[in-house]
């Protein structure tokens, strides 16, 4: 730019300098201290420096495995109190009721187990089990009966039937289930094999011994109890079908579950575990086919043991979701 300064003088004058904008300050992350006490004697084990706020309760139970290799992730269970309950892994520090230097309470849940395996083994055992009591292999029955058949169509059935569930409970297991928990105590599996390969083999002893005699109602009650089993068994399948869709792979993400096009599915407007509902008809068909004390043994226990899950569950569900459906029962609709 030139600016006059006399008669034939011009000097050059330089324009303003332009202003650089002022930096913005950057924001100071706030690390977190986080120590880890013992549930039980309040001794510390663990304390983790400079921790980022968003790290997740997973994250820490692998930085406390470093420090602690015996305790793997799997058996840890984080809590804020040393009563409490244990925090989910996909909790996140700054999100919980702490300060910035977080005590949380560790307690050992013992050596673990993925679920399937246990699915898989406690499953297994009962399709096995009764099969050697339905071919009357050796040392169950008097030697005269091994190897023999029954002359009763009922009894072969009823062998169908029951290989025919554990069969797709095994099918289930490898590829429709999603669990949200990878793993259960290993001393759960001991339990578990108990109570079904300890029922199958009651149960199949009794329907295969060759003294055993067929409904008091003949074929009628066997066809419908066929009926309702099969019903029940696809029934079941739809559930957990439904179930699957709700939760992507990988994911711990909780939906609530809704009617579908499929119309097995529509219990739902109804009962929060149709699962349950239909997994204890398949038992009930079960029974009235084979009209054996030791399944109706079984179906019972069975029935109370899912009334306690399914009232669990849906109380999750309702403290949950806000909108969760108000009519539906935890089991069984209108009832229980």
């Amino acid at each position: 730019m030139l600016k006059s300064t006399g008669v034939g003088f011009m000097e050059k004058v330089q324009p303003p300098a332009k202003r650089k904008p002022a930096k913005k300050a950057k924001k100071a992350v706030v690390f977190f201290e986080v120590e880890i006490l013992d549930a039980k004697t309040k001794d510390k084990l663990c304390f983790l420096d400079k921790v980022e706020p968003n790290a997740t309760i997973g994250e820490i139970k692998s930085m406390f495995h470093k420090n602690h290799p015996q305790w793997y992730p799997a058996r840890q269970s984080i809590r804020l109190d040393p009563k409490g309950k244990s925090l989910k892994d996909e909790d996140v520090l700054q999100h919980l009721p702490v300060g910035t230097t977080a005590t949380f309470y560790f307690r050992d849940l013992g050596s673990q187990i993925s679920w399937v395996t246990v699915f898989l083994t406690e499953y297994t055992g009962p399709l096995v089990i009764y099969l050697m009591f339905y071919f009357r292999v050796p040392f169950i029955y008097a030697p005269k009966y091994d190897f023999t058949t029954s002359k009763h169509w009922v009894v072969h059935l009823a062998c169908m039937c029951h290989s025919f569930h554990y069969m797709k409970r095994l099918l289930e297991t490898l590829f429709v289930h999603r669990f949200s928990h990878g793993t259960m105590p290993l001393r759960n599996i001991f339990k578990n094999c108990t109570y079904y390969w300890g029922f199958a083999a009651w149960m199949a002893y009794y329907i295969n011994h060759p003294l055993y005699t067929p409904p008091i109602y003949g074929e009628q009650q066997i066809r419908l109890a066929l009926i309702l089993f099969l019903f029940c068994q696809i029934g079941n399948f739809s559930i957990h079908i439904a179930l699957r869709n709700l939760r992507p792979p990988g994911s711990k993400t909780r939906k609530i579950p809704y009617p579908t096009k499929n119309p097995f599915t529509w219990i739902f407007l109804l009962v929060s575990c149709p699962n349950y509902t239909y997994e204890l008809g398949s038992w009930l068909g079960f029974t009235l086919m084979t009209q054996c004390l030791p399944v109706a043994f079984f179906t019972l226990v069975g029935f109370i043991q899912m009334t306690v899950w399914a009232k669990g569950k849906h109380r999750s569900y309702l403290k949950e979701f806000r909108d969760y459906p108000p009519l539906r029962s935890p089991i069984l609709p209108f009832i229980l």
